[in-house]
């Protein structure tokens, strides 16, 4: 089965303007993640799809394909499958451009299930370290069942408890890799909005309960960073310094 990363890379965030383009260790996030992504799939396979031209020009200059898309994609998900209308694959892997630490096997893993499991979204996760916060609503928590399905993802710490002898002693949080199906990204796309939890949560993956997707959480290698505000850069640049 053929299958591709795309990697949704918008300039215009409302939480970081430009993070895309942020210099970690003289080199640009986008390209981290892009390099990453190639030795998972080959830079052929490698798609960055963007609204923005200064985006374009760093991409392309280090050999990656570039996909314009619209200013006004509601999330990095809409804004991949609107890329897939012009990218023919069996399997698309959305790779979070904020994720310059990705391991290229994980990409490999969540592919590998996405085959073997092709009727269910597939997205990552890892165990939050003793340096994270469970509480910090920049990083989405989520619980599974004991098949490891999702059953809710939140930017509060869940699980909850009642009695503190049953506090959890460690949380799951989300892995920013994806794999999708043509179908289940114009299903997403089709949609038209966000759902009422997504929209509370700023969580898109939740739009994927309200189509009754089942969705299949695959463990990922721990000490997973994302880049969501300016804070975060000099703990991802000595995690990179450290690699």
């Amino acid at each position: 089965m053929k299958s591709c990363v795309i990697i949704p890379a918008r300039f215009k965030s409302t939480r970081f303007p430009g993070k895309p383009l942020v210099p970690l260790l003289g080199k640009p996030m986008i390209l981290w993640v892009a390099e990453l992504s190639a030795i998972a799939v080959g830079i052929s396979n490698v798609h960055i799809a963007t609204e923005d031209n200064r985006i374009k020009e760093v991409v392309e200059k280090s050999g990656f394909n570039v996909i314009m898309t619209s200013e006004g994609a509601l999330t990095g998900t809409d804004r991949l499958a609107e890329a897939s209308d012009k990218v023919k694959a069996d399997i698309y892997i959305n790779v979070q451009g904020d994720e310059p630490l990705v391991d290229p096997k994980d990409i490999i893993n969540i592919r590998d299930n996405k085959i073997k499991n092709i009727n269910s979204i597939i997205n990552g996760f890892c165990w939050i370290s003793k340096e994270e916060d469970p509480k910090n609503t920049n990083i989405p928590k989520l619980i599974t069942n004991e098949r490891n399905e999702l059953i809710y993802m939140s930017r509060l710490a869940i699980p909850g408890f009642k009695n503190d002898k049953f506090r959890p002693s460690k949380y799951k949080k989300q892995v920013c890799i994806y794999a999708f199906t043509k179908e289940e990204l114009d299903a997403f796309r089709k949609f038209g909005r966000k759902s009422i939890l997504e929209q509370l949560e700023d969580i898109e993956l939740l739009r994927f309960l309200e189509l009754n997707k089942k969705i299949l959480m695959i463990e990922t290698k721990s000490g997973s960073l994302a880049i969501d505000v300016p804070k975060d850069i000099p703990n991802v640049e000595n995690a990179l310094r450290n690699r």
